[in-house]
C-alpha cells in the first residue's frame, strides 16, 4: 500500500502551494516588466521634450548668426562698394546703409540694405547669408517699388540692382546675372563683383 502511494504520488510533483508561488512570481514579473516599459514611454516623453527645447535653442542661434553673418556682410562690403564699381566706370560718391522708404500716402514701404547714389544714377544692394531664387525676386519687387516711389516724387535717376550672398549656389548665380543684377561675393578677406549677364537691367 504505501509503495501504490508513492507510485501514484511522486515526491517531485507539483503541489498546489508551488504552483501558487510559481504564479505569484510571475505575476510580479510581469508588473515589474509593465513598470519597465512605462518608465521606457516616460524617459522617452522626456527625451523628446528636450530634443524639442534644444531644437527651438538651436534654430534660435542659427537665426541669430545668420544675422550676423548678413551684418557682417554689409559692413564689410558696404565701405569699398563705391571704390569697386569705379572698376565698371560707375561713380557712386556716396555709399548709405540700411534706408528705409515709408510712403503711407501711396502705402510703398520698402528696407535697403546698402544704396549707392550719384545724379545719375542709384544702386540698390540686398546683402544675404544665403542667397536664393526667391530674395532675388524680392529684389525685383523692391526695385519695382522704389521706381514707383521715384516717379511719384520727381526723381527720374535710373535704378540698378545688386544682390549680394555669402552662400551662392550655381544655380542661384546664374539665375542672379541673367535676372540683370550685379552679384557680389566674399572672396577671403574681400569680394568680387560679377557684372550681369548682358546689359545690367535698369528700372
Amino acid at each position: 500500500m504505501p509503495a501504490e502511494q508513492t507510485a501514484r504520488h511522486p515526491s517531485n510533483a507539483p503541489t498546489f502551494e508551488s504552483v501558487w508561488a510559481l504564479m505569484q512570481e510571475n505575476t510580479q514579473q510581469m508588473q515589474e516588466t509593465r513598470l519597465s516599459i512605462q518608465e521606457l514611454r516616460d524617459s522617452q516623453k522626456e527625451t523628446d521634450r528636450i530634443l524639442k527645447e534644444k531644437s527651438m535653442e538651436l534654430n534660435t542661434k542659427i537665426g541669430a548668426l545668420t544675422n550676423l553673418f548678413g551684418e557682417v556682410a554689409e559692413y564689410m562690403i558696404a565701405p569699398k562698394l563705391c571704390e569697386k564699381f569705379l572698376e565698371f566706370e560707375l561713380n557712386f560718391p556716396r555709399a548709405n546703409r540700411n534706408v528705409s522708404v515709408n510712403d503711407k500716402l501711396n502705402e510703398i514701404y520698402l528696407e535697403i540694405d546698402i544704396i549707392l547714389e550719384n545724379g545719375d544714377k542709384a544702386m540698390l544692394v540686398e546683402v544675404k547669408n544665403k542667397l536664393t531664387n526667391e530674395r532675388i525676386n524680392n529684389h525685383i519687387e523692391r526695385l519695382v517699388k522704389m521706381r514707383n516711389y521715384a516717379n511719384l516724387h520727381g526723381d527720374s535717376r535710373t535704378f540698378l540692382g545688386v544682390v549680394a550672398g555669402v552662400v551662392v549656389t550655381e544655380e542661384v548665380r546664374n539665375y542672379a546675372l541673367n535676372q540683370g543684377f550685379y552679384l557680389i561675393e566674399p572672396c577671403g578677406d574681400n569680394f568680387n563683383i560679377t557684372p550681369p549677364n548682358g546689359k545690367p537691367k535698369e528700372w
